[in-house]
């Protein structure tokens, strides 16, 4: 049954991202994406994605990263929460941005990549290294942030090898770099036609919800330990 609910995931998730119309993204200025205002020195989370990550279809403050920095917040934590998500990415783009994105003072790189690859059949050894290079970028900064990785899955059209494969990027990934590891971001939501909007492949709001308590229960023990 997971197994099923994670294929079930990954085609709405790849789906979704890959096709949907490009929105008003915070990219240029990541604090202007920020919960916070443009003065806010806090330190902060940082979630560089996809439409996942960018909320598409809702308003920007239901998208999960504006509900993690509720949780932030309620937990009298001293962090801000920047949506650096990015609709039709792939881990390609994410890279490219990530110069731009570290340009704040980072405490944690949350990753959020991949389901375009997957969609499109990409190598999975591109798809590995682009996102090795984001790790390796963000390693650079003084301090590094810490990192965290939100696992993806290939479409099971591709053929076991393929998703074996592509499945396997992240907990390697999570393992080399020392990154937290999310297994799958939309776990429990994808397939779930009450936690997606009326095209199937995005989540709602009420998705979103879920989708943060599942990014919230990885990402907690780690602001603890980047003051």
């Amino acid at each position: 049954m997971i197994a099923k609910n994670r294929r079930l995931l990954l085609l709405t998730a790849a789906a979704f991202a890959s096709c949907s119309s490009p929105r008003p993204s915070p990219t240029p200025a990541p604090s202007s994406a920020s919960p916070s205002t443009p003065t806010d020195d806090r330190p902060a989370v940082v979630f560089l994605g996809t439409s996942l990550t960018a909320g598409f279809g809702l308003d920007v403050d239901d998208a999960y990263p504006a509900l993690i920095q509720k949780k932030i917040d309620a937990a009298g934590l001293s962090y801000r929460v920047v949506n650096a998500g990015v609709s039709g990415e792939t881990s390609a783009g994410a890279l490219r941005r990530v110069d731009w994105i570290l340009r704040e003072k980072v405490a944690v790189l949350v990753l959020e990549t991949g389901a375009n690859d997957g969609l499109r059949g990409q190598d999975p050894d591109v798809t590995r290294a682009n996102i090795q290079a984001v790790f390796d970028r963000a390693r650079k900064e003084s301090p590094p942030p810490r990192l965290v990785l939100a696992g993806m899955e290939a479409l099971p059209n591709y053929g076991a090898r393929y998703v074996a494969r592509f499945r396997a990027i992240f907990p390697e990934l999570a393992r080399k770099n020392d990154a937290v590891l999310i297994p799958f971001l939309l776990e429990g939501v994808a397939g779930v036609r009450s936690l997606n909007q009326a095209d199937g492949v995005h989540p709602t709001a009420e998705g979103h919800v879920r989708i943060a308590e599942t990014v919230w229960s990885a990402l907690r023990p780690l602001l603890g330990r980047v003051r």
